[in-house]
């Protein structure tokens, strides 16, 4: 349709771009007290974008206020999103949790609204607002139970600064297929704890595989 929406039902509409996403849910922002959100990365979700709107929104309005984050691994290997990521909790008072797990790049308002990330066309993202309630109420089950084998975004930070740290130069031997004998002395290391180090970081990228390792690294940009 022209305005970008696509009324699939009563229950769920489609929309295309986030600047109409934001029109549509933004007001709703204004008098949230339960938001719960799941993404790949930093820029998937207006919410995200207008993170200065969603703090003045919630910010010294009512204490209540309840933020939840939930972000995959792999994102904690850049430190510059690692950074943002503690700005955002720290400034907003969200809880931040870090999972190794695949996830649907999801928002729930006040367990009453779902916003679904969909796929990009012409530049631009579908996202599905679904207001069902047994869809939002499955749904919100099922990013409680991945909230709670989540790992708190402070420990998990700590856990992955190393990795972090050694993650680009890995990284590079792995794609020269550089043997491990050998890259383990370049980089001081022993070799079973460089194999644990690259075994970590496929681990952290929710990689099966060397091979796949380097390809969402460069996908992350990370090489």
């Amino acid at each position: 349709m022209s305005d970008g929406l696509t009324r699939v039902n009563e229950a769920v509409t489609v929309v295309r771009g986030e600047e109409e996403l934001f029109r549509r849910i933004g007001h709703l922002l204004a008098t949230v007290t339960d938001l719960a959100c799941a993404a790949n990365d930093l820029a998937t979700w207006a919410a995200d974008h207008r993170s200065d709107e969603l703090a003045a929104a919630t910010v010294g309005r009512a204490a209540g206020v309840r933020i939840r984050k939930m972000y995959r691994s792999a994102l904690l290997l850049d430190s510059v999103s690692a950074h943002e990521l503690a700005r955002r909790r720290d400034q907003f008072g969200a809880e931040i949790r870090i999972t190794h797990e695949e996830i649907n790049e999801t928002i729930v308002i006040d367990r009453r609204l779902v916003i679904l990330a969909g796929d990009v066309r012409a530049g631009q993202r579908s996202y599905s607002v679904i207001t069902q309630p047994e869809t939002v109420q499955g749904v919100m089950s099922l990013f409680e139970t991945a909230w709670r084998s989540a790992t708190d975004l402070a420990v998990y930070d700590a856990q992955v600064a190393d990795i972090r740290r050694l993650a680009p130069a890995v990284l590079d031997l792995l794609s020269q297929g550089v043997k491990d004998e050998a890259a383990a002395r370049r980089l001081g290391l022993g070799v079973r704890t460089y194999r644990r180090r690259v075994a970590e970081l496929m681990d952290a990228l929710g990689a099966g595989s060397r091979f796949q390792a380097g390809v969402r690294a460069r996908e992350l940009g990370l090489v």
